[in-house]
């Protein structure tokens, strides 16, 4: 990957992680379904100019064969039991070939280390996509907690519902300083370097 670009004033954007833009939470069919995926898409599109090649798209996935409490929740959501390769998984149409690097994980969270390993110690990750208050909530506590500096976009990002979007927002908002909550303009002017 290419070094991050600078923001107006110096401060480096950091890495754009974009979250499971995948068609089984844009199709409104789908019993996963974000009623706001466009939305976050429109944003996710506004803000990759901005970090060139620091971007990642990740995946949900389902495990070959669930463990623990997975064993519970796959027994409620059976029609997630696919492959890896089924449709489902994909990325939309529109994220499907600007992804140069792909994360998948069997996890809400995509902390990963292999996410973890691109972002770097004391890097920043910038956090969009699908839902808010599931995998990018997840997302963003995990990375949290290891100390790296965690900015949401919040309308780069879709809940499972309004109300659950802006509950999540909220949330993550009183583990400030570790994780902040931006708009895409912010990140586009600059206006979210670190006090």
């Amino acid at each position: 990957m290419g070094a991050p670009r600078d923001r107006p004033g110096g401060a480096p954007c950091g890495l754009l992680a974009v979250i499971d833009m995948q068609r089984v939470f844009a199709d409104p069919r789908s019993p996963w379904a974000s009623p706001r995926f466009g939305d976050a898409a429109e944003g996710v599109r506004r803000l990759l100019p901005l970090f060139g090649e620091r971007v990642v798209f990740t995946r949900f996935l389902a495990p070959d064969k669930p463990v623990g409490s997975w064993r519970a929740y796959y027994e409620q959501w059976p029609f997630a039991r696919q492959p890896p390769d089924a449709p489902l998984w994909e990325l939309t149409d529109e994220f499907g070939s600007p992804a140069p690097v792909l994360v998948d994980a069997t996890t809400f969270g995509k902390w990963t280390p292999e996410l973890a390993e691109l972002v770097g110690h004391d890097g920043r990750l910038v956090l969009a996509g699908v839902s808010t208050d599931c995998c990018v909530l997840s997302t963003a506590l995990a990375a949290a907690d290891a100390g790296v500096e965690v900015v949401v976009v919040a309308d780069a990002c879709a809940g499972s519902d309004d109300a659950s979007h802006a509950m999540a927002l909220r949330m993550m908002r009183l583990y400030g300083p570790l994780i902040r909550t931006v708009s895409v303009d912010e990140m586009l002017t600059g206006a979210t370097s670190t006090p």
